[in-house]
């Protein structure tokens, strides 16, 4: 068995309206990862799904003149359908709705009563539909939540839980563990609000009845946070805590969040987990939004992006490079189809696409369409002579310690500045003016830039894997050759025919009009 294990989740989707582009991209995100994480010999497991339940929903199931089952079946498919198409590798899918996870959330309800930390009592308060969430007096912005949402005033039967009373434990547990919340700022967010004072919780309804029915109250349903957020361990066998998976893959490696959410997750979470003797998570990390052109996307102004339409158009891997790309990670980022369109025609089709078309349609034009022939020795010579092979060398750890940090950027970036190297590397060397005077050293050049290409295209896996298998293919690297273990001279290309190259990035000839 394999006791390096990693489990990532994106948040579940709430599905009273179709996913959108900050969907796809936590969904990306958490592939890219996971993927790496794979690569590098972890095995792993890599949770999304959907949040069925709330007033929102049964509204939205009402509207559409649908039962709540048949408008949340038809709604989660389409978040299903929107993982398969940007290529997400995870092995799990929740809905809020199946048996395992009522079984799992009434236990864990049961654990938390149990365990002294739910009881019951009166609420009145602000309560805001569209955020499924109380605010107070203080909070109010010229009478409406601090989002801009609508609130109403409600009093109602409610269950608590002693949130409270964890105050001084969370900023305890926040204080041992400083990479709690990624990125720093808005972990500070996170315990200044902490800091400020902590109320008890509401954890039930009874205005409305799409929920998970309370354990022995059938008049209230599970409040959505309470509900939603068990969906973690649901997924692993909870109440089962001797599960297998529960005891290979909790606590969780990493919770992705948007920045709407963080505080749910590393408040509410955390506090829920504790009270039910169980571990808390390792991390947070939490994302900003997509802006369209600098503006906040709404349906209401009309500048909703389509992932499904941004992959049709222009290509799924062209898709999740720009995205992981573009966004300084943490902060927001600025879509625009002319960025779109000029990134990844100048990294993907001028940069490394190009590269290796050349090169390859030299090498199949002037070494006998086959990988030119390097001994053992000279190999060993040109790994320790070539300056581009040594940095090939290096190039793993500076992209990994990027990758620790959520700088996938920054790791792509580095990725990029080497490709300009081999590029620079082909220029210098000019294989072409050397097969006039050259044969032996023109090979020898050739074969340099394509070992180049092979790290940068396994290290380009997680981020664009047809693609980078699809050059990975054409040089002729073995399917199990295609790891992080193997960016090395021990898995050096070897001599083989290969045949005619086929373009990997065709140019975007588009104005977007």
């Amino acid at each position: 068995m394999n006791n390096r294990t990693f489990y990532i989740t994106t948040p579940i989707y709430y599905v009273n309206a179709a996913p959108h582009i900050g969907t796809a991209y936590t969904t990306l995100v958490c592939d890219v990862i996971a993927r790496f994480k794979s690569l590098e010999g972890y095995e792993v497991k890599f949770l999304t799904g959907t949040d069925e339940h709330g007033q929102k929903v049964e509204k939205a199931a009402n509207d559409a003149d649908l039962t709540p089952h048949e408008f949340v079946d038809k709604m989660s498919e389409k978040f299903r359908f929107l993982a398969r198409k940007i290529n997400a590798t995870n092995n799990d899918f929740i809905r809020t709705t199946e048996p395992r996870h009522y079984a799992s959330a009434k236990a864990f309800w049961n654990k938390l009563k149990e365990n002294g930390h739910i009881y019951l009592g009166e609420y009145a308060g602000w309560y805001s539909v569209r955020d499924e969430s109380f605010y107070s007096e203080t909070e109010l912005v010229n009478g409406k939540a601090p989002t801009g949402a609508d609130v109403q005033w409600i009093s109602e039967s409610s269950y608590f839980f002693d949130l409270s009373k964890w105050q001084d434990k969370l900023l305890e547990f926040y204080k041992n563990n400083p990479s709690f919340v990624m990125p720093k700022w808005r972990f500070n967010e996170v315990i200044k609000f902490v800091e400020s004072g902590l109320h008890d919780l509401s954890v039930s309804r009874t205005t409305f009845k799409w929920g998970i029915p309370i354990p022995g109250d059938d008049d209230h349903v599970m409040y959505v946070w309470l509900d939603a957020l068990t969906n973690y361990i649901s997924a692993l066998g909870y109440p089962n805590v001797n599960a297998e998976d529960f005891k290979k893959f909790w606590p969780v490696d990493v919770h992705m969040v948007g920045k709407d959410i963080t505080k749910f997750h590393a408040i509410y979470w955390p506090a829920f987990l504790m009270a039910a003797d169980l571990p808390v998570p390792k991390q947070i990390v939490s994302h900003g939004w997509w802006l369209n052109g600098g503006e906040k996307i709404s349906k209401s102004l009309g500048n909703v992006i389509d992932p499904l339409e941004l992959i049709e158009r222009y290509g799924l891997d062209q898709f999740r490079y720009y995205f992981m790309r573009e966004m300084s990670f943490g902060n927001d980022g600025n879509f625009t189809y002319e960025s779109f369109i000029s990134r990844t025609n100048s990294d993907l089709a001028n940069k490394l696409g190009n590269l290796v078309q050349r090169t390859l349609s030299m090498i199949y034009k002037n070494c006998n369409q086959a990988i030119p022939q390097i001994r053992g020795d000279q190999l060993s010579e040109l790994y320790k002579s070539t300056p581009l092979l040594i940095a090939a060398a290096e190039l793993f750890e500076k992209i990994k310690a990027e990758f620790d940090l959520y700088e996938f950027h920054k790791a792509l970036e580095f990725i990029f500045h080497f490709v300009d190297d081999i590029n620079a590397y082909i220029d210098t060397n000019a294989p072409w003016e050397l097969r006039k005077s050259n044969q032996e050293m023109m090979e020898k050049v050739l074969y340099v830039v394509l070992e180049a290409v092979r790290y940068a295209a396994i290290l380009l896996l997680p981020f664009i894997p047809d693609s980078a298998n699809n050059i990975l293919e054409q040089i002729k690297v073995p399917m199990d050759q295609r790891t992080f273990e193997c960016l090395n001279m021990k898995f050096a290309l070897k001599s083989q025919a290969i045949q005619a190259p086929v373009a990997v990035f065709p140019r975007i000839e588009d104005d977007h009009s």
